[in-house]
């Protein structure tokens, strides 16, 4: 499982011109799933993103999560994180779990989230989305569980 994570001042979901998600401050959690994710790996992420910090402190020193009240979550459910794209021109994406598999560990990110006390809204599973956001910094990182 992987998470693009962005420290936003804002960011919101449109679906057909119709906002599905929105926050202030915060993060936005661009989330790819893969095969040989389980509820375990999704709820060892949610718990990666809520503590990572990535929000200054009183120094200036990146030493604030969202578990410190630093705003809210936005998710956002996106395949092509899990492709592969180590050769060629075009992204596989046969390492992207299928939506059967993806949706409910994607819940289950969700609610693990929640769970740790963060507010966290969502886009829509599968569905074309708009993504608008206001990077603040800019501050990006990756998290790969397999990886990590």
């Amino acid at each position: 499982m992987k998470a693009l994570i962005q420290r936003v001042t804002q960011a919101k979901v449109d679906i057909d011109g119709a906002t599905v998600g929105q926050i202030g401050p915060g993060v936005l959690v661009l989330l790819g799933i893969t095969p040989t994710d389980t509820a375990a790996t999704a709820k060892k992420l949610a718990q990666r993103v809520a503590g990572y910090r990535m929000f200054a402190d009183a120094d200036d020193k990146l030493n604030l999560s969202l578990s410190d009240g630093q705003g809210e979550a936005l998710v956002v459910s996106q395949f092509t994180l899990a492709a592969d794209t180590n050769s060629g021109r075009r992204p596989s994406f046969s390492s992207a779990a299928a939506p059967a598999v993806a949706e409910p560990l994607y819940e289950a990110f969700v609610h693990a989230l929640t769970e740790l006390g963060i507010s966290v809204a969502t886009g829509s599973f599968g569905a074309d989305m708009q993504v608008s956001l206001t990077n603040d910094g800019p501050v990006t990182f990756l998290l790969d569980t397999e990886k990590n």
